[in-house]
């Protein structure tokens, strides 16, 4: 029942997140690990079966463990749900049950009703938790804009590399899926991403931590954007080389201005 646990965990299920987070001050850590696995485990429930029900109550696991968060019960015996009790507060628990809410549409195979349904989706699933956690390592609202900005960014660049496999799935991840609207989409996401980098002003390393996913995810979109088609085909990303290069890069940093 610890941080360790969480650790362990997003090491196994997305080694990206895991490097990123690495990446960040120790302190910071502490607090990530757990939102991460918590994220990880709410996206994984729709997958885990076929039978939406069972799905839908995998999910409710989840809304309860925030429940009893924000009502300051005893923390359940879990590997996540436990570590995840000590690291949030009731409006970080409150805000987490929307990323929650949100996972429902990966249980079925309804596309998503527009392009604000698509974004809300966006934020929900990626750029609330980077709020909280951020939020919890001592940003505050003056930096809100420019975390949602950067929020969309990662969101953006980590659901393009995934559609390939959403396809394969079953599921129609694009509200618009010709190559002009997939360039138009990576080429806004990294507009935004720019944005909010460079608007992050007065954060220590700590609170800037959560963001580090996000800047990592700004090479994809730029990739995007060039060649589209690079989306259907899988074949967004970098090496494993200039992954590293940019990990210290974006770490080191105090102003993200150049990136």
């Amino acid at each position: 029942m610890s941080v360790q646990a969480c650790a362990e965990m997003v090491q196994r299920m997305d080694e990206d997140r895991f490097r990123a987070t690495m990446a960040a001050p120790v302190p910071a850590r502490e607090v990530l690990f757990p939102i991460h696995a918590f994220c990880l485990e709410v996206a994984k429930a729709p997958w885990v079966t076929k039978e939406s029900m069972i799905a839908e109550m995998r999910l409710q696991f989840w809304r309860d463990v925030l429940t009893e968060i924000q009502e300051g019960k005893t923390a359940r015996a879990h590997e996540v749900a436990a570590p995840l009790h000590g690291v949030l507060d009731g409006a970080a628990a409150a805000a987490l049950d929307e990323s929650v809410t949100a996972r429902q549409w990966d249980i079925y195979r309804d596309p998503h009703e527009d392009d604000v349904a698509f974004k809300r989706y966006l934020h929900a699933t990626y750029a609330i938790p980077m709020h909280v956690a951020a939020r919890l390592l001592g940003a505050d609202e003056r930096h809100a804009k420019a975390l949602n900005r950067l929020g969309l960014a990662g969101a953006v660049g980590r659901y393009l590399a995934a559609i390939p496999a959403l396809q394969d799935a079953g599921r129609i991840p694009l509200v618009d899926g010709r190559p002009e609207a997939v360039q138009a989409l990576a080429k806004e996401a990294l507009d935004q991403g720019r944005w909010g980098a460079q608007n992050l002003r007065g954060l220590s390393k700590e609170a800037r931590a959560p963001m580090i996913d996000a800047m990592m995810q700004l090479p994809v979109l730029r990739q995007a954007a060039r060649d589209p088609a690079a989306v259907l085909d899988g074949r967004l990303g970098q090496g494993a080389f200039k992954k590293s290069l940019r990990l210290a890069g974006v770490s080191q940093l105090r102003s993200w201005a150049i990136f």
